[in-house]
């Protein structure tokens, strides 16, 4: 099936995106709808015969075959002899899930449950710190411990009814500095999110932010609360059991932020919104298993990743929310898309012949627009782009600011389909009164080439349903790709080493050390770090 992809876009790479809009119904042909959120993928160089063999391809890796063990709880992490079941976490009245015999529903729902009191009592007041009702939480945790709630909960400020929340993830001092100034320790609580409670970042962190509140708090430990599974480790800590939430093997970390890790969201905006995030990820995940593939949102976004990249070729793909409240979402997919498929081996451990995962990047528009975009519309290499915008705000009375942004998202992606061709820059420059070589030259200045891919994600309004659907369809659109490309999205042995090779470095780091063991390059930048350091 490769072999056909390839040779079909050897046959089209040419043509012009627009002439496909020849069909007058292609913008409903190429677009998928559910639940409110529509995707449309109409603008990118995927005609009829092009869907048709992405669809074979899918099926010819037998990716409904695997999508059913995953949610059964077959254990597809094969690296790691684990299940994936991170949508266990939102499946609040679907049936069982198994594992090694075990279902594993009614421990996820006690964990919401103990979530929800703890919440709770946080947001009403029957919690306190020693200075009253608390009105700071500090999360501290890293990589899927942090990209995800701190991702969400910016994207659900308009909910916001509870404490103010802050996240520490970088082991840089700097980070934890910043975000504890101007708190009062005395009615802040900090979550402390690692799982096996010895994450380096993490618990340096942590323990710096237990001695800050040591100074003006008798029981800092009081105001502490966990996220992890080392019961033993927190509880020396000073932790007790009763402040700690802990979560299973076969969540993943960077797709955690549904149980115990999204615990900051949880009070944020309360349980009962946080119920709603995660009912619109149940009904993605619905979805995901019911639709049929040639209108299964999560299958036609990754067959459009699999166009872009494997068979066009294109290094890299933007992901631009117009919607300021997801500034955090390129991040948190950066993570979610290039830990999980950025491999180099198959399943198998065998070489595979093709890149696999993209680069993916972004930032919200219109800011992007005075950033990027000048590369992204007459840059040499194409970077197909993903635009994401809600049809409303939650500010009525800026309502014209929110049309304006509107406007400019549906202009940047016609801009990349039509462009603008030498004629019309000619005709703008002779009525700006130029002629002669001095036109030709600012003539091409001006000219687009367009016909740059595009795919647009629209809702009505961002709520916490409308996110919940949003970050499943991005979660199911990585596990799609990964099946195609014959790879296990689920470990992450690309993050190791240079965790491996710190710990080994740090006693480095120390004044007068002995580096004569070192690698001669890294001897050479440890020598200088020390002659800066004595100075």
């Amino acid at each position: 099936m490769w072999d056909k992809l390839t040779a079909l876009h050897a046959a089209t790479k040419d043509r012009h995106i627009n002439d496909l809009f020849d069909n007058p119904g292609r913008s409903s042909e190429f677009a998928s709808e559910c639940d409110g959120l529509f995707f449309d993928y109409s603008k990118t160089n995927i005609d009829a015969e092009a869907k048709a063999a992405l669809i074979e391809l899918a099926i010819s890796k037998a990716l409904e075959t695997r999508r059913a063990a995953m949610f059964a709880g077959e254990k597809i992490n094969q690296t790691e002899d684990r299940a994936v079941l991170h949508t266990a976490l939102r499946n609040l009245d679907g049936p069982g899930v198994i594992v090694d015999g075990v279902d594993v529903m009614p421990g996820v729902k006690q964990s919401l449950a103990q979530m929800a009191d703890f919440a709770n009592a946080v947001r009403s007041g029957s919690f306190t710190g020693e200075g009253g009702k608390i009105t700071d939480v500090v999360n501290i945790g890293i990589g899927g411990s942090d990209l995800g709630p701190a991702m969400a909960v910016p994207a659900l400020a308009a909910f916001h009814d509870g404490p103010k929340c802050h996240f520490v993830s970088n082991v840089d001092g700097a980070d934890l500095v910043d975000k504890l100034a101007g708190l009062n320790p005395k009615t802040t609580l900090v979550l402390v999110a690692s799982k096996t409670f010895t994450t380096l970042e993490t618990m340096m962190n942590a323990r710096s932010a237990m001695a800050w509140m040591a100074k003006e708090v008798k029981d800092p430990g009081a105001q502490f609360a966990a996220i992890s599974t080392a019961m033993q480790a927190t509880a020396e800590f000073g932790i007790p059991s009763s402040r700690v939430f802990g979560f299973e093997d076969w969540v993943g970390g960077r797709y955690s932020m549904w149980g115990p890790i999204g615990l900051s969201i949880m009070l944020a905006v309360g349980p009962e919104s946080f119920t709603e995030f995660l009912r619109g990820a149940q009904a993605m995940d619905r979805h995901f298993c019911d639709a049929p593939l040639a209108e299964n949102m999560p299958v036609l976004l990754a067959l459009v990743g699999i166009w872009h990249h494997q068979i066009s070729g294109y290094g890299t793909r933007a992901v631009l929310p117009y919607e300021q409240r997801l500034l955090r979402l390129p991040a948190y997919l950066q993570q979610l898309e290039m830990e999980s498929n950025g491999k180099s081996v198959s399943l198998d451990g065998e070489p595979l012949d093709q890149t696999v995962g993209p680069i993916v990047w972004g930032e919200p528009g219109t800011n992007g627009q005075h950033a990027f975009y000048q590369l992204i519309h007459q840059g040499k290499q194409i970077v197909p782009c993903e635009f994401i915008v809600g049809a409303q705000g939650h500010s009525p009375d800026l309502d014209a600011h929110h049309k304006a942004l509107l406007s400019n998202c549906l202009a940047q992606s016609e801009a990349l389909l039509l462009g603008r061709p030498i004629e019309d820059a000619r005709t703008l420059m002779k009525a700006k009164g130029l002629a002669g070589a001095e036109l030709e030259a600012n003539a091409q200045q001006r000219v687009f080439a367009g016909n740059r891919p595009s795919t647009t994600l629209m809702y009505n309004k961002l709520t916490p349903f409308v996110l919940g659907q949003i970050v499943a369809l991005y979660e199911h659109r990585v596990f799609v790709e990964g099946v195609l490309l014959g790879i296990n999205s689920y470990d992450q042995w690309g993050v190791e080493l240079g965790k491996e090779l710190a710990v080994k470095l740090a006693p480095a780091m120390e004044d007068n050390a002995d580096i004569s063991a070192l690698h001669v390059a890294t001897a050479s930048l440890v020598s200088r770090v020390q002659s800066f350091r004595s100075n």
